[in-house]
């Protein structure tokens, strides 16, 4: 199978061989949703927390005595019907947000939205993005005459392209992945996916060694 491949003018200058089962496979909708919401469970952080009554500092005296003083009876001022007591049902960070998915659908998903995105001429490939230092204004050129506006992009250099990722990383529309770490959700939240041509070497080599 064979992918268009262009240089930073948008100007084709020649094909390269790609695995069809990577970038040819069906597709499969329910099982990318599938994998979106695991990458977005497994990424889920615990930021509410609150303490109950034995976290609150204080209360370790009676109140008052048990009986005889008129009074409803407490053994403690931390308790949650008092004011500055420990909370009864609030969100705790113990929970476990994280889900499990097959590696073999986890990669059976990310070929499907490739290939959706190929199909619809949303996946391109760049010969190389050679940059003399790391400059956004390089980048941005390169965006303004790949693209007429500026639709979301998600921009994968080879791993040895250290000036592209950090001209790229300033730019709001743009999203930098890695090669080895391509996930469904980058693909998903992004319109357009640009491949270095080396990177997708680099990306097929890293498939076929997890098979």
């Amino acid at each position: 199978m064979e992918i268009a491949v262009y240089n930073r003018k948008n100007e084709k200058t020649g094909t390269i061989d790609v695995p069809a089962d990577i970038f040819g496979a069906k597709w499969n909708p329910d099982l990318v949703r599938q994998a979106e919401l695991t990458e977005l469970a497994n990424k889920r952080t615990h930021v509410a927390h609150t303490k109950d009554r034995s976290e609150v500092r204080g209360g370790g005296k009676k109140p008052w005595r048990q009986k005889h003083t008129g009074r409803a009876r407490h053994g403690s001022s931390r308790s949650p019907i008092w004011v500055g007591g420990g909370v009864a049902f609030g969100p705790r960070n113990e929970k476990n947000f994280s889900m499990k998915m097959n590696k073999k659908m986890k990669r059976a998903a990310l070929y499907s939205l490739l290939s959706k995105k190929l199909k619809s001429d949303l996946l391109k490939v760049v010969d190389a993005l050679e940059l003399e230092a790391p400059k956004t204004k390089h980048v941005a050129a390169f965006f303004a005459s790949f693209f007429k506006q500026r639709p979301t992009v998600l921009l994968i250099p080879s791993i040895e392209n250290k000036h592209a990722r950090l001209s790229a990383r300033n730019i709001p529309e743009a999203k930098v992945a890695s090669p080895k770490m391509l996930g469904v959700y980058d693909c998903l939240a992004q319109k357009y996916v640009l491949f270095e041509k080396k990177s997708l070497q680099e990306f097929v080599n890293h498939m076929k060694q997890k098979q």
